[in-house]
């Protein structure tokens, strides 16, 4: 059950939904928790988060033309610049705080093909965690 509720939290704070997985992640591992265990709990929540963000990408942007849709064509654009800019390999940087997650939205926005997503975007989040649970060892 804590695992669950890692990677809950590691969802959510891959969505629009403040959360802080790396807090609680930090947490368990201070109360002896199975590191290798909480790595993947909040590698999968946190990848899963995001997979949500490029669906919601990939389908809202048929509404782009409606009074109600969340951004004009002009955000859309610059936003659809700044990732061509520096291409899918980006995606390797979701996991950072306040650009990650509207760049896993815009992948959705520019329909990068879901596996090529997948890959890039596990990849960084489980690094950043594998380097969360390394540090958390030496530390504690």
């Amino acid at each position: 059950m804590i695992y669950l509720s890692l990677m809950l939290t590691g969802f959510l704070a891959a969505t629009l939904i403040p959360a802080s997985s790396e807090a609680l992640l930090l947490l368990l591992f201070q109360q002896g928790y199975t590191p290798l265990l909480l790595w993947l709990a909040a590698t999968t929540g946190n990848t899963l988060g995001s997979c949500v963000n490029w669906f919601l990408g990939r389908e809202i942007v048929k509404f782009r033309d409606r009074h109600w849709f969340p951004v004009t064509t002009g955000q859309l654009y610059r936003a659809e610049l700044q990732f061509n800019r520096y291409g899918v390999w980006s995606l390797l940087l979701a996991w950072l705080p306040i650009v990650g997650d509207p760049l896993t939205f815009i992948a959705g926005v520019l329909r990068v093909r879901f596996w090529l997503f997948l890959f890039l975007v596990a990849t960084g989040k489980s690094l950043r965690y594998a380097v969360l649970v390394f540090l958390a060892s030496r530390l504690m």
